[in-house]
């Protein structure tokens, strides 16, 4: 029904910045919360940022004055600006959304993942 395609990753050094984007496509009534997600080797996937409808955005401690999560309704498009990155901020970033249908039956999905790459 839904897909979400993140881009934005690569390599980039300490103190760099990178921007993420996700666009989702498909059979979309309305986008409710949107959200990005991070894992990486050996670790569980854990919230970054996310940005829900009609509630306050709200960040990981670790990512806090650095990263900024934004979304463009009339685009179905989430973005995640990393500003000050650091190594241990190394991980595969995941978007997440939540959608309404055209059934009005709400449901998650997830992107395929873009690698994010912080080293000297």
């Amino acid at each position: 029904q839904v897909q979400l395609v993140e881009s934005g990753g690569g390599l980039v050094q300490p103190g760099g910045s990178l921007r993420l984007s996700c666009v989702a496509s498909g059979s979309i009534f309305r986008l409710n919360a949107m959200g990005w997600y991070r894992q990486a080797p050996g670790k569980q996937r854990e919230l970054v940022a996310k940005i829900p409808s009609g509630a306050a955005i709200n960040y990981a401690d670790s990512v806090k004055g650095r990263f900024t999560i934004s979304r463009d309704n009339a685009k179905n498009t989430a973005y995640l600006q990393m500003n000050s990155l650091k190594s241990e901020d190394t991980a595969v970033y995941y978007c997440n959304a939540n959608v309404r249908g055209w059934d009005f039956r709400t449901a998650d999905y997830w992107g395929q993942g873009t690698q994010v790459t912080v080293s000297s």
